[in-house]
């Protein structure tokens, strides 16, 4: 670093002596040549972090002075802050490397304005802009005709050759052609102050991708940039395997090798087995003409970045795969059976590379290969036998291992105190087996492609429920403790009933009312009072009674304290079930979207993919119905085709999926597509566009479904489902409404001619038991770049972290109306730096626009639930429902999960929550849910939880639903 003028700030006065100061303990482990540091005479030094202390300790001295009292804060202040400069800057790159002398202030100057410190940021970028004057006018004094003296790069061997700065510059040009607000110039000069003599050439691309990606803040269109940049990587990758030799080429060099490309990595693939042989045997010719290079251009960074790190077909870790192949190659696969299937897979390939709709994470993974397992979910119920748990546990293992999300029914199995017959014992309760279930979940992590993912349901009347409720907290005996695995509260409607009226609620043991597990509705009310009233006799042992508001409390309380267990409702999940008569639904699946029945017999599957919405509003700002139709019939026919060609990893998936045949088509980008119609989140406008969008989706799929069965035949078990009986969807709430005896407050308007399908079900038949279903898709969102799933924008401005790294989000249609304003500037990003992306308390920014790009923590939670409960009118499964609430309370939360419940919501999600640095600079709309402040005292959250904000945070990579 330049001691000049690294980090230091000054004004006119001269600035005191610095004191002694210390670097902190964790600083001091950044081992040098880690990272190193381009001083701006392209020298390369290493990081010194104590240089970063001295000098944010002068900027304080100029403004603050040196007295012994400012010395003391000052102390203070600099350690936290260089700590968090060198953490950043460790986050960017994380495995070391090389960066600029303007990079580490730019860090600094960020850490200063996050932290308050607004008169000393003022007086360092005011430093910074004169020191930077001052060397711009030494510049110009000075002719230094060796200036542009030529770099050398070093290749892998250890020879080196002149950088290729035409080279660059064509690949520069070339990423920023068609896009606006983009600077090549400024690209290439940003780069090369970054590259040094002797460079590694692997690390050329990479310094131009970092430069794009670092103004990604300030124009969107960075992103495109930054991505068609990274194909440059990609596409030397891909290329230089097939041919066996040192290959590249720029984007328009490879339209014309994409065709040669992609047959010579079909079967270069299949050599290596990491393709089925099948695929050589399509017409290769046809199918190379049908990609569309040019659909390369459409991803942004983050998107582009996902796909290489975790999609893309590899080869001891280079990639193979270039982005329209990759397409290609899932096409194929889901076409592998039908009778044409070059033109069916030339169909799915438009279908995918539109990013109109996108297949789940599995079939992405593993379409085309050896091992099809191309589901996403799988549910299970684990028996009361020792046999039978560790057989579920190993099945776990099986399904995990090919991508499967697992979500497990737990209430079979007896609770603590339960007598055994086989030893004379008692038993140790549910807990000690959920341990092993949590610890074969981390074992088995789906091939370092994302971690093994589980949920655990259990049935609120269970003895053991209370001890459940507590697997994720921190404190207590570990052995009784799942820090990895997700949990749910499978919730009857009675409970629910009992809390409304403040009466008692009682816990058995499942050995002793074995029924009650499959039982629904009005059956097992009468069947459950019956059993308390046999406990009441002194005919039942084991058993617990303790009033139902008390263990609804400490539900709400546990679950914002561990963001743990979700709250899932039994009754409307199995009383709206298509497929009832042969079977009860006994849990959902890991992301509370899939609703399907199991038995020791059948293990339910679920096979995903998501429709676009915000690629089917049109030109005149409208929901463009006929493409919709046709999307929505393809997508069923792809989906329909997985449970064919999947692979099963157990018997009992493989004979429940192909009798029952259920598929879960979903949606995303729905914030995407308010902001496209100009309709804020919070309105009554995008509760009818959820309801209305949500409709068609579901008259075209069930429509399409019937359209299979005319082709293909109905699935095994149709009669006698709601289906045969000509009970819709949208119909089954008559029932639900039934046995719920009042507590239903749901809107039953439609829009559509429902008659002529329901008699066209009836007469012809489904395809498939299930057809729609709501999953989170948060990696494949990422991939088409929209908004996921059902999502609320969660900030204007962000940094996201997943297992690809961190990436810059930014709102590109906040950016353009801003821009149409002339109000998009420095102070404007800085402004939402400050404010965590939110406009509230931008006073330039309209009210109309606040109101249009309220983030996820600024809408009342309520609008989330009231816009979910038009979805699930029309969703024969569910949806993943993620609740957002910036200072969650007890009475908050009882009113929102009442509501869900009244509003006939079958699951609930994540509850997310702000951190306590974020609530303090979040401001809501008045008189919202979210703004509401409640002591936490008189409601059901201790007062540690309440302040400390211990609910899901938001983006955590680790997490499955961040994935």
């Amino acid at each position: 670093m330049e001691s000049e003028s690294a980090l230091a700030t000054q004004n006119a006065r001269p600035l005191p002596p610095t004191p002694p100061t210390t670097v902190p303990v964790e600083l001091r482990s950044v081992a040098p040549g880690e990272l190193k540091v381009i001083r701006r005479n392209g020298k390369v030094t290493s990081f010194d972090a104590s240089k970063i202390t001295v000098a944010i300790t002068k900027a304080f001295l100029a403004v603050e002075g040196g007295s012994a009292a400012a010395s003391r804060r000052i102390h203070d202040a600099v350690d936290e802050l260089t700590d968090q400069v060198v953490k950043a800057l460790l986050r960017r790159l994380p495995s070391g490397g090389t960066l600029h002398i303007e990079d580490v202030q730019d860090q600094v100057e960020l850490g200063l304005m996050r932290s308050g410190h607004h008169k000393v940021a003022r007086a360092y970028v005011l430093y910074r802009e004169e020191r930077a004057r001052l060397r711009a006018e030494a510049a110009k004094e000075e002719t230094r005709p060796d200036e542009d003296t030529a770099l050398s790069v070093t290749f892998p061997d250890g020879t080196t050759r002149p950088l290729d700065r035409a080279r660059m510059e064509r690949l520069v040009r070339e990423a920023c052609r068609g896009l606006s607000g983009v600077d090549a110039d400024w690209i290439l000069t940003d780069a090369h102050r970054n590259l040094f003599d002797g460079v590694p050439e692997s690390d050329v691309v990479p310094t131009l991708v970092m430069s794009a990606r670092a103004r990604i803040e300030q124009e969107p269109d960075y992103s495109y940039v930054a991505a068609r940049l990274l194909l440059d990587i990609a596409r030397r990758e891909a290329l230089s395997f097939i041919e066996g030799r040192h290959l590249e080429a720029t984007q328009q060099e490879i339209t014309e090798l994409y065709p040669d490309y992609f047959a010579r990595y079909i079967k270069h693939g299949a050599e290596l087995e990491l393709l089925s042989s099948e695929l050589t045997r399509y017409d290769l010719p046809r199918l190379a003409q049908a990609l569309k290079p040019e659909r390369d251009l459409q991803f942004s960074y983050l998107g582009l970045q996902t796909l290489y790190d975790r999609y893309f077909i590899h080869s001891n870790g280079v990639r193979i795969e270039l982005p329209q192949a990759f397409f290609m190659r899932v096409a194929m696969g889901l076409a592998i059976n039908e009778v044409d299937r070059e033109t069916r897979a030339i169909e799915f390939y438009d279908l995918l590379s539109s990013f109109d709709f996108m297949s789940s994470t599995p079939t992405l993974f593993n379409s085309g290969t050896l091992r099809p397992q191309l589901s996403s979910c799988y549910l299970t119920t684990v028996p009361d036998d020792l046999d039978g748990i560790y057989g579920a546990i190993k099945d776990n293992a099986m399904l995990s291992k090919f991508a499967g999300g697992l979500g497990n029914d737990w209430t079979q199995v007896r609770a603590m105190g339960a007598h055994i017959k086989g030893t004379n014992g008692k038993s140790q309760g549910v807990v000690p087996f959920l341990k092993v279930a949590n610890d074969t979940a981390v074992a088995v992590n789906q091939g370092g492609k994302r971690k093994g993912a589980v949920c655990a349901y259990l049935e609120t009347w269970h003895l053991d429920i209370e001890e459940f409720l507590e697997l994720r907290k921190n404190t207590g005996d570990d052995r009784r403790r799942t820090h990895d695995m997700n949990t749910a509260n499978w919730v009857p409607d009675l409970f629910m009933k009992r809390v409304a009226e403040e009466g008692d609620w009682t816990l058995f043991s499942p050995n002793d009312t074995p029924d009650l597990h499959d039982l629904t509705g009005t059956a097992f009310e009468e069947r459950y009072r019956a059993y308390e009233e046999k406990a009441d006799r002194g005919e039942l042992q084991v058993f617990k009674r303790l009033p139902a508001l008390q263990l609804w409390r400490k539900m709400l309380s546990m679950l914002f304290e561990t963001g743990h267990p979700w709250i899932a409702f039994k009754d409307p999940c199995n009383i709206r079930y298509t497929n009832q008569h042969v079977g009860a639904v006994h849990s959902s699946n890991l992301c509370t979207e899939i609703t399907l029945h199991t038995n020791d017999s059948e293990i339910a599957v679920c096979n995903l993919g998501s429709l676009n919405l915000s690629a089917h509003i049109g030109a005149d700002g409208q929901l463009d119905v006929p493409k919709l139709k046709r999307t929505v019939g393809t997508a069923l026919r792809m989906l329909d085709n997985v449970i064919d060609i999947n692979y099963y990893s157990v018997p009992q998936a493989r004979r429940s999926n192909l009798r029952h045949r259920p598929v879960g088509l979903g949606v995303m980008g729905f914030q995407d597509a308010l902001y496209q119609l100009r309709i804020p989140y919070m309105s009554e406008a995008a509760i009818a566009f959820a309801d209305r969008s949500m409709e068609l989706v579901s008259y075209y799929a069930i429509k399409a479904s019937t359209d299979l069965a005319e082709e293909r035949g109905r699935y095994s078990t149709f009669q006698g489902s709601l289906w045969s009986r000509g009970i819709l969807p949208h119909d089954a709430i008559a029932l639900l409404e039934q046995a719920r005896g009042g507590y239903l407050q749901l809107d039953r308007s439609f829009t559509l001619d429902w008659d002529d399908l329901r008699e066209r079900v009836m007469t012809v038949g489904m395809r498939n038991s299930n057809v729609m279903a709501i999953a989170p898709t948060a990696t494949i969102s990422n991939i088409c770049g929209v908004s996921q799933s059902i999502e609320p924008t969660y900030q204007n401005l962000f940094v996201k972290s997943n297992l690809s790294g961190e990436f810059t989000v930014v709102n590109p249609y906040l950016v353009q109306d801003l821009k149409r304003l002339d109000l998009w500037d420095s102070v404007m990003i800085n402004d939402l730096k400050y404010f965590d992306g939110s406009v509230q308390n931008v006073e330039r920014i309209p009210e109309d626009l606040k109101q249009l790009y309220a983030t996820a923590f600024e809408i009342d939670a309520r609008w989330l639930v009231e816009a979910g409960a038009r979805r699930q009118k029309w969703i024969d499964q569910a949806q993943s429902l993620n609740l957002y609430m910036s200072e969650p309370s007890g009475k908050k939360l009882d009113t929102l999960y009442k509501l869900a419940w009244v509003r006939g919501l079958k699951t609930t999600y994540y509850l997310r929550s702000l951190g306590a640095t974020h609530v303090e600079k979040s401001t809501a709309f008045d008189g919202k849910l979210n703004a509401v402040k409640t002591d936490p005292i008189d409601d059901a959250l201790p007062r540690q939880a309440a302040t400390e904000g211990k609910a899901c945070l938001i983006d955590d990579p680790t997490c499955e639903a961040c994935q």
